[in-house]
């Protein structure tokens, strides 16, 4: 006989899929929702199918958004000359947040890593391609993360945009090695724009 019942051990399996979740605290986040008396489930459930039915990625910088274009690509205020690559969206909310860049983006949605399954295929490496072909650019700010696969990913970008005339930078070495661009302070993330070179 189960001492569980299916619908709290089909909960805790679903949870525990989530990244950084494990199984103990998927177990601990389901045993707390049961225990809450108020509407949180049902708020819960409402913004998890708020999120599958109204976002989608922009169709120019792949980022998430409900309109399409994003904010960011339909704003007349920024600089269209300049792109910022990151790896995720969690980037852009970071450099957002920190209020030192006006250009666009693109996000690649990964890194190659064929370790995990990730490779040029996956990402969204011949879309940024296509976008500097189409000229108007001045500036491709590659800002992906300071790890081995951050680094192996802003080399192969290089090697592609490299024929095709623009300037090429890194963000400056302020992140740390083996940082994530996201969880970054807003003064870090602004010498690591200001200390970008050209690659």
């Amino acid at each position: 006989m189960q001492s569980i019942p299916a619908s709290v051990t089909q909960l805790i399996d679903e949870l525990s899929e989530l990244p950084g979740i494990g199984r103990k605290t998927a177990a601990r986040l389901t045993f707390f929702l049961l225990r809450n008396k108020s509407d949180l489930v049902e708020r819960l459930a409402d913004a998890l199918h708020q999120l599958r039915d109204r976002t989608k990625f922009c169709s120019v910088c792949y980022n998430i958004t409900e309109a399409d274009p994003c904010p960011i690509c339909s704003s007349a205020e920024r600089d269209r000359s300049v792109i910022c690559v990151v790896e995720e969206p969690l980037a852009v909310v970071a450099i957002e947040q920190a209020d030192v860049f006006r250009g666009t983006y693109h996000v690649l949605h990964g890194v190659l890593s064929p370790s995990d399954g990730m490779f040029v295929e996956n990402l969204r490496i011949g879309e940024l391609v296509a976008r500097v072909r189409k000229g108007g650019l001045r500036e491709v700010i590659l800002a992906t993360n300071p790890t081995s696969e951050g680094d192996w990913t802003a080399s192969y970008m290089v090697t592609q945009l490299n024929p095709l005339g623009v300037r090429i930078t890194r963000l400056g070495r302020g992140l740390p090695v083996g940082g994530d661009l996201e969880y970054a302070d807003a003064v870090t993330l602004t010498r690591a724009l200001e200390g970008r070179e050209t690659i």
